[in-house]
This record gives C-alpha cells, structure tokens and sequence, in this order.
C-alpha cells in the first residue's frame, strides 16, 4: 500500500515514515509543505495520504488546502488528516465529499499503535476514521432540522460511534446493547436518511458523511 506523508516537523516524519514501512506500507514520498503535498498526491495518487494541517510556508491550514486541492483532481483520493489542530471549515469541505476515504485524528490523541494503522488501512479502504473529539468540535452547532431530525437519541450514538470507525460488535459493547439492536439501529439510520441500497460499507460511509455534514 503506497503512502504519501505530509509532516513539517523532521523527527515525527521520521518516526511515521519508519512506523508505517515496519507495518508493510510503502512510502512514496514524505514532504514537509504544502506545495510539495499536492505535487505529491496528484504525482503518485497514493493508497491513502497521511497528512498534518499547518504545514510551511505560512503554518495556518495549508496541509487541507492541498489536500483539499488533490481531491479535486483525483476524485475519493484517502486522506487521513493527523494534526494537533481542528480547521472546521477546511475540515467539514474535506468531509463533504460523499466518495469517502478520509479521517481525521489529532497527534496527542493517539495513544495506540495498532488503532493508528488500522485507521490508515480503513481510509485507504473507503472508511472513515474519526477522532471523537473531532465530531465534538465540528457538531458544536447542531441543526436541528433536516433527516438527521429524525434520529432517535441512541441512533444519534450509535452513528456517532459509526464515525469513530468502531464496529457493531465494538459499538454494541460501547453502549451496552446486543449487536441484534445495533444491526436495527443501523437499518432505521440507513431508512431515515435515505440512503440507497448499496453494500454495507458504503452506506456506513454515507452515514457518517451526513452526519458530520449536517449539524
């Protein structure tokens, strides 16, 4: 799976370039700007993208920007954003594309190896990866209108752990229900929403993308 890193700082570039070839991943190319990010992806349209927000030369939000600039020119391209910082405009522009394939994790917050790389192979497979304390920010404002309306308070909590990228067995045992109950809860989403027929994965993708984009 080919990887392209977008990370300023040289040691933590490092670290992720040898993390993510010691899993089996190839590094095609580790930049540290935005400018040479889009170069990057639009060059190589790797697996999947792992890339910091504030990136030289003005440190405000040029690792989005080019991402963002990316995806434009290839269409579902992964991007899993790895930052200290939530940008809710470039983030919630990122996160409504309904092709998928993105995340967005903050730095201090992963505490597991494990759970990293499998949020780096969920993206690159279609899924999303989400930091909860992301959804927090971005949910700040809630509309109360729309589909979304429509939702039960526990399927509101069951897309919100939907998003994390948690499973129905890992959301079952979150919220202390049978998965038999988070299946039902995931079809009424799917209904409500209107989502249509299409495998699993994706409409769990679409999910969470309305989600996000509608609050």
């Amino acid at each position: 799976m080919r990887v392209v890193i977008a990370e300023d700082l040289a040691l933590l570039r490092d670290g992720l370039i040898r993390l993510l070839e010691a899993h089996d991943f190839t590094v095609v190319a580790a930049v540290d700007n935005g400018p040479d990010l889009q170069a990057a992806l639009t060059e190589h349209k790797p697996d999947v993208a792992v890339v910091d927000v504030r990136l030289p030369p003005t440190f405000t939000d040029e690792g989005l920007q080019a991402a963002l600039g990316a995806r434009a020119q290839v269409p579902g391209l992964p991007i899993l954003v790895l930052s200290q910082h939530v940008e809710q405009l470039y983030a919630r522009e990122l996160l409504s594309d309904d092709t998928g394939a993105v995340g967005y994790l903050l730095k201090d917050r992963v505490l597991d190896i494990g759970q990293f790389i499998e949020a780096v192979r969920r993206v690159a497979d279609g899924g999303t990866a989400m930091d909860p304390a992301v959804i927090s920010q971005l949910l700040a404002r809630q509309d109360q209108s729309g589909p979304l309306a429509q939702l039960t308070p526990r399927e509101r909590e069951v897309l919100a752990e939907m998003a994390e990228g948690r499973s129905n067995s890992a959301i079952a045992g979150r919220l202390y229900i049978t998965e038999k109950a988070v299946s039902k809860h995931i079809n009424n989403i799917f209904t409500k929403l209107d989502l249509p027929p299409s495998s699993d994965d994706s409409r769990r993708v679409l999910a969470v993308l309305a989600y996000l984009n509608g609050q």
